[in-house]
């Protein structure tokens, strides 16, 4: 065992310490770590050349290993602790990891270069939320791998209306209109960095066709008030540092209908507890709104910072992981907690399940409180009135109870 192991396998526990792992986590990640640099050592790999086929075969021969001293194949999840600790070593010692995919052609390695190009324009340039950049650049990267599997000698300076309508064709098939507007929407964005970049001649971002689709044409999901309280019950009797912090999550969107990145990026700074305030930074928009904390959310949010949110944690978002390492949680965490709860209270609504719910049914329980529409948009954080528009349909059958008899209809017997 060289000097540099015992370095690196010290340094790995300290930051596993830092970021507050339980002390069998962190025996449990330094070992795999430390048997891992000992298999490198051995077949003279140094670590900057390790790659995921790396581990991959080290993880089979362990599980070898194991059989042969316990004569039976371990669990099946048995190497998730091994490549947790193992992948938390080499994101701690190299500069990047996972490392990017070795290209298989020069033009593949050109498009993979294009797509960093992409992404770092959508971050620096366009500001743009993490999520949608992901969004984007997937969109990128699939049409690129695409591209280069058909002909990995092609470049993308050669990229035609004909080459558009074939992906699409591969696209289309089992996606509404709606997610095909949105292929289409990304792929035009990616399509006008191309060309701004000079990598392709024509701009061929104007000749993606996408399907038209009617204003207000679908009508969103909604949970009935029954559903919401049956969710929120639920939630309430469980009284773990999670159950707080879903409580929580859930009030806020039962009560001011946020999205779930408003929810994601709250700080602790935004709860005015003097003032009795709530600042909100909408994500999609950029604007801000103060509201007043309400009872219901403010006591949500008092017991799970009191009991439920880690005191180690030393990020200033709200919300954050309950195990470690304690991170901001995502929206892609928030959406699971709140599917969760909504699959534990037994609350099973036609079509999407996410938080966008909640945002749904607040803000049809404003228009039938006749809530003027410009109150409602400043609520939920919209640039206009308009915004506030396809929500109308969700309250239809109020317009029934106003509905008026039109004249030469009568029923006569």
């Amino acid at each position: 065992m060289t000097h540099d192991h015992v370095g690196l396998i010290t340094a790995y526990r300290d930051k596993l310490a830092s970021l507050h792992y339980s002390p069998v986590v962190i025996h449990n990640y330094s070992h795999n770590a430390d048997l891992f640099l000992s298999y490198l050592e051995e077949r003279r790999i140094a670590l900057e050349e390790v790659t995921p086929e790396t581990v991959a075969e080290y993880l089979a021969l362990a599980v070898r290993r194991f059989r042969g001293r316990h004569g039976k194949a371990p669990a099946l999840d048995w190497d998730s602790v091994p490549r947790a600790g193992i992948h938390g070593l080499l994101k701690m010692a190299l500069q990047k990891w996972p490392p990017d995919p070795i290209a298989s052609s020069p033009s593949v390695a050109f498009c993979q270069s294009v797509c960093n190009q992409y992404r770092t324009w959508l971050h620096e340039e366009r500001g743009l939320a993490r999520a949608s950049i992901d969004a984007l650049l997937w969109e990128a990267r699939n049409f690129c791998a695409w591209h280069c599997g058909r002909d990995e000698s092609a470049g993308l300076a050669e990229l035609s209306s004909r080459d558009i309508d074939a992906y699409f064709e591969t696209r289309v098939p089992g996606l509404r209109r709606r997610s095909l507007k949105d292929v289409a929407e990304r792929l035009r964005s990616f399509l006008r960095h191309l060309h701004r970049a000079g990598h392709i001649n024509d701009d061929l971002a104007s000749r993606v066709i996408a399907p038209v689709l009617y204003a207000y044409e679908s009508i969103p999901s909604v949970l009935s008030k029954d559903q919401i309280t049956a969710i929120l019950q639920s939630t309430a009797k469980d009284q773990t540092a999670k159950g707080l912090r879903d409580c929580a999550i859930l009030q806020l969107l039962a009560v001011y209908g946020l999205r779930a990145g408003e929810i994601a990026h709250l700080k602790l700074s935004d709860v005015d507890w003097h003032a009795e305030t709530l600042s909100i930074h909408h994500s999609k928009t950029g604007a801000h709104t103060l509201l007043p904390l309400l009872d219901q959310a403010g006591d949500a949010l008092f017991q799970y910072l009191r009991h439920g949110r880690p005191k180690a944690a030393a990020v200033r978002d709200v919300f954050v992981r309950i195990r470690a390492p304690y991170e901001s949680l995502s929206s892609t965490g928030i959406y699971s907690a709140v599917r969760s709860r909504m699959e534990a209270a037994g609350v099973t609504p036609v079509g999407k399940r996410g938080p966008h719910l909640f945002r749904h049914a607040r803000a049809v329980s404003m228009l039938r409180a006749s809530i003027p529409r410009k109150v409602i948009g400043d609520v939920l954080g919209h640039r206009s009135t308009e915004a506030t528009i396809p929500y109308l349909k969700l309250a239809t059958e109020d317009l029934r109870s106003v509905s008026l008899d039109v004249p030469g209809t009568e029923v006569r017997l």
